[in-house]
């Protein structure tokens, strides 16, 4: 297998953790079409790399996550496409959200300044997002002519922060300030700026250090609850739980607390 390597955005690996940088601060870090085809493989491919790679943290440089879809290399382009081109398109952008909910590596969005557009989708995609006072959250569709329904945004959002207040976001395309977003459970934790990719990483380790496999297990099960009644789900989480009950985590866990000391983790 090919080492992780990345072109339109900065991948760092460090002792199995990747740092995903979203790297144009001249431009508040928009997304090419390149760079959403990249990130989409870059998740795709965490499926096959889940010993070399145990969590994810993805960030913006130069004080903001991410500006969205770059107006002249995405939007004007958009403009001159038929519907064949822009369903593709579409697809896309979409693929990468399944790509991030698809991984078993637990995404954790570091989140500082302006997060709008396809930055503020990421950020909703993530399983954990934390974020500084001066984040800018904002799902400003329809402020470009466009629907609110954009990426999984109509599914997504209002499972985190209610339908009420999802809705208002999506009709308005305002942006969500962090207290706000802290208040109605968007974001996990605000943090000061100096402090957010340290708390981002050592949250990410701290996930890292416990039972992978059932970490795994839970991110599943979060995500495809959704479409299940409950008894559907309670009967999935008996399924999942017992799997997890055959691992060796779950044996070490046991003899840990018998002997009354900390159990190490393997992961399997």
């Amino acid at each position: 297998m090919n080492a992780l390597s990345a072109k339109h955005f900065r991948l760092e690996v460090r002792d199995k953790l990747a740092v995903v940088t979203l790297d144009r601060p001249e431009r508040k870090n928009p997304l090419t079409f390149e760079s959403y085809a990249e990130l989409r493989d870059f998740f795709r491919d965490l499926v096959y790399r889940a010993d070399e790679v145990q969590a994810v943290v993805i960030t913006g440089a130069g004080g903001n996550f991410c500006s969205g879809g770059d107006v002249f290399e995405i939007i004007e382009p958009l403009t001159k496409m038929d519907m064949k081109g822009l369903l593709a398109f579409t697809r896309m952008t979409g693929d990468l959200v399944k790509a991030i909910r698809a991984c078993p590596q637990p995404v954790i969005a570091a989140v500082d300044g302006v997060c709008v557009g396809a930055g503020a989708i990421v950020a909703m995609a993530s399983d954990l997002r934390f974020a500084t006072p001066a984040a800018k959250c904002a799902f400003l569709f329809t402020r470009v002519g466009l629907a609110g329904c954009d990426m999984g945004a109509c599914a997504i959002l209002p499972r985190i922060i209610g339908q009420g207040r999802a809705a208002e976001l999506l009709f308005s395309g305002r942006s969500m300030s962090a207290e706000e977003g802290r208040a109605w459970g968007f974001w996990n934790e605000v943090v000061e700026a100096d402090a957010l990719l340290p708390r981002a990483e050592a949250y990410a380790r701290q996930l890292m250090a416990g039972p992978r496999f059932a970490h795994m297990m839970t991110k599943t099960m979060l995500n495809q609850e959704w479409s299940m009644s409950v008894d559907m789900a309670i009967e999935a989480e008996a399924q999942a739980q017992a799997i997890c009950m055959q691992t060796e985590d779950f044996r070490r866990a046991f003899e840990a607390f018998a002997a009354k000391r900390k159990p190490e983790f393997v992961g399997r």
